[in-house]
């Protein structure tokens, strides 16, 4: 009787320790002291910070989404990991928690070691931009659950914060400033919108758009927002991250029950590659779907606003009034 092998049915369990070991100095590169006993173990370990008051853990988890599909068709894996690791910190951060770490899971029909470094090296960018470190994570080969060149990815942030810092938000009041940080372009939402609108009105992904393919401008990597953040932190109120919603839909999780938020809609400064997909969209899904160049709103006092505008990119795009808990867009 011939004798099977797991490698018979596409799982390869040599080439996945192969790629673990070129993956090692690569997470190396993000470790900080408070990384304990390295990788190797059966979990990423990690010192709990000191000089905490009352430390607060929060944890995120999240996705590319369907930006994976266009990623993969053009042969655009680099930058994926830090779209991964910048959906997780930048919802940390609206929690006020500094990112300590972050674990990755990568699931794929099979495993091709040179496009799974080039995914690690981007999610090592994301952790270097957040001040964070990839400590651990995991590959798994499934070819009866993923087609052939298919792979799917997920990640997992831990943060700290101090309470008082995550109770900031009460002290919204009316008067105070939102001041808009700009995207790279979509991040990583509504991609299922855009694909569909590049297949029914067959758009040439190829074209020149501002002297570079559309396809890398469609494809710009999520901008990570910790550095402006931790330099801004003492300032701000609120954050909020804006992904699937848009604006309203994410800036009213973190205004009080007694406050409404007056977006200025002609402020906002919406970038090119949003202006050529708009022509295919009705303006009402647009602002739904899209971050429509707003990818972090922060809310601060009116004093504070003109020196965070000085240290970060940010401009005003709007300010909080009494009234029904709300977002208005005039």
């Amino acid at each position: 009787m011939d004798k099977l092998k797991y490698k018979d049915f596409g799982v390869d369990i040599d080439e996945g320790n192969n790629f673990i070991q070129d993956l090692k100095p690569l997470a190396k590169e993000t470790f900080s002291d408070m990384v304990f006993n390295g990788l190797g173990g059966f979990s990423g370990c990690f010192e709990m910070p000191k000089n905490y008051k009352n430390p607060i853990i929060c944890a995120a988890t999240d996705g590319v989404g369907s930006k994976l599909s266009l990623a993969i068709q053009h042969n655009r894996l680099e930058e994926v990991g830090i779209d991964l690791v910048a959906m997780c910190v930048n919802d940390l951060i609206c929690d006020f928690a500094k990112p300590m770490f972050f674990l990755d899971y990568y699931a794929t029909h099979k495993l091709i070691k040179s496009d799974a470094i080039n995914i690690i090296k981007g999610i090592v960018k994301g952790c270097k931009q957040s001040h964070c470190a990839l400590i651990g994570g995991e590959t798994a080969e499934m070819p009866s659950i993923y087609a052939k060149g298919d792979f799917d990815l997920a990640g997992f942030a831990v943060g700290i914060a101090e309470k008082d810092d995550m109770e900031k938000r009460q002290n919204i009041k009316d008067g105070d400033i939102i001041l808009g940080l700009p995207s790279n372009g979509f991040h990583s939402n509504g991609f299922s919108l855009i694909r569909g609108i590049i297949s029914s009105k067959n758009i040439d992904v190829l074209c020149d758009f501002h002297g570079n393919y559309l396809i890398d401008s469609i494809l710009k990597p999520t901008k990570i927002y910790v550095e402006d953040f931790l330099l801004c932190k003492n300032k701000i109120k609120a954050l909020a991250h804006i992904t699937g919603g848009g604006i309203k839909e994410n800036l009213i999780r973190v205004l009080p029950d007694n406050m409404k938020a007056i977006i200025d809609e002609k402020s906002i400064q919406i970038p090119e590659i949003f202006k050529f997909f708009l022509p295919y969209i009705d303006k009402e899904e647009a602002w739904r779907v899209f971050n429509m160049g707003i990818g972090m709103a922060i809310i601060v006092s009116g004093e504070h606003a003109q020196s965070i505008m000085q240290d970060i990119q940010a401009y005003i795009i709007g300010h909080i009034e009494i009234g029904n808990k709300q977002v208005i867009l005039k």
